[in-house]
């Protein structure tokens, strides 16, 4: 059964009943006030981390002995949602951050996470999730991994490319990876370090929007990892139980976006205000709907065993964004093709990358045919 939501924002009762979202209002100044600067330079790229962990949001639905600040992952979801709603790439590189930290709460490696989540939690390293494609080896999207494991006495040697791979911040990083293993047996996950000889970052990738999300290709060329670094033994196993918190917060991109085109509605004239409102109306009550079943499905862990629920509600999200900045251009009309009206281009730019981050819409139809 849908919970109930709160009328003025559409968030779920569940978050507003036990751990609310942190205070964001300086956060959200700077993000208002460098959106478009994040979006089309890289020179902030170095101060995106610090600013979400000074407000607070690396540690929400992080459990309180591990450091956070208690709640769950649909606490966490929202928040990348919240910072959608004013900067993709910031919420972007959030989605980054925090995925890695779930990769270390998931992890029954306590040496690992006793180790790295600490810095993770302050940003004082910037973590990183190079499985994407993974989850598309797991879901028979994709046909190999990309890293291979070789053995090398109680240790191993990773040797590969990973080609986009976002929060990779030049002052330090740890990133989450999946090897296939040449000795035989299932692909494992490993952290790596950019301390370690033989892992190295390319250049920023040359990206026409999110260009401060510190996003770049690694390379890995023989880079030896002892069982220190090793995340997971079984790695399908452990993608599985870990891809709702991933794509759950992945759909954190989609819903911020979705909620903040559909706020604009509120600010054209009365006249196209009035022409637009059945559709936007539709359109909200269709993201709330969507929003509760997100947070159902992932609080009952029904997407573990059923994960083409999860993949259509990936897609329909995906859809609902095109359709929310769509309405958003037609409410600014002219004035949103000038250069003042620069949020309504941005937020074009931003709903293009929704249906090409990894799953991508394509793949993830792919999968579901099968």
């Amino acid at each position: 059964m849908k919970q109930a939501t709160h009328a003025a924002t559409g968030v779920d009762a569940r978050l507003v009943a036990s751990h609310a979202i942190p205070d964001m209002d300086a956060l959200v100044v700077w993000l208002q006030e460098n959106a478009e600067r994040l979006d089309q330079q890289s020179d902030l790229a170095p101060a995106v981390v610090p600013k979400l962990a000074d407000a607070g949001l690396l540690r929400v639905g992080v459990p309180l002995e591990y450091g956070g600040s208690g709640g769950t992952i649909l606490h966490a979801i929202e928040t990348v949602a919240a910072v959608a709603e004013h900067s993709l790439t910031a919420a972007f590189v959030l989605w980054g951050q925090r995925a890695f930290i779930e990769c270390l709460l998931a992890t029954d490696n306590d040496a690992l996470r006793d180790a790295q989540l600490p810095a993770a939690l302050t940003g004082e390293r910037a973590g990183a999730v190079g499985l994407s494609n993974a989850m598309k080896f797991l879901a028979q999207m994709d046909g190999a991994l990309q890293v291979v494991a070789r053995p090398a006495g109680d240790a191993c040697r990773l040797t590969g490319r990973l080609a986009f791979v976002t929060n990779l911040r030049r002052e330090g990083y740890v990133v989450a990876l999946a090897a296939a293993s040449e000795a035989g047996g299932p692909p494992a996950i490993y952290a790596v370090s950019d301390a370690m000889p033989g892992v190295a970052r390319s250049e920023d990738l040359d990206l026409i929007a999110l260009r401060a999300s510190n996003t770049a290709g690694l390379t890995l060329d023989d880079v030896r990892v002892d069982r220190g670094w090793r995340i997971a033994a079984d790695g399908p196993g452990f993608l599985a139980r870990l891809r709702p918190r991933f794509l759950g917060l992945q759909c954190g991109l989609s819903i911020g976006l979705a909620r903040r085109s559909l706020r604009t509605l509120d600010s054209t004239g009365a006249a196209t205000r009035a022409m637009l409102a059945g559709e936007g109306l539709t359109l909200e009550t269709e993201l709330h709907g969507l929003v509760l079943d997100l947070f159902d499905g992932i609080e009952a862990g029904e997407f573990v065993e059923r994960p083409k629920e999860l993949f259509c509600l990936r897609l329909l999200l995906a859809t609902l964004v095109d359709e929310a900045v769509s309405l958003e251009v037609l409410g600014a009309g002219s004035r949103g093709y000038l250069r003042g009206g620069a949020e309504v281009a941005r937020r074009r730019r931003e709903a293009a990358f929704i249906p090409i981050v990894t799953p991508s819409v394509v793949q993830l139809r792919r999968a579901m045919s099968r």
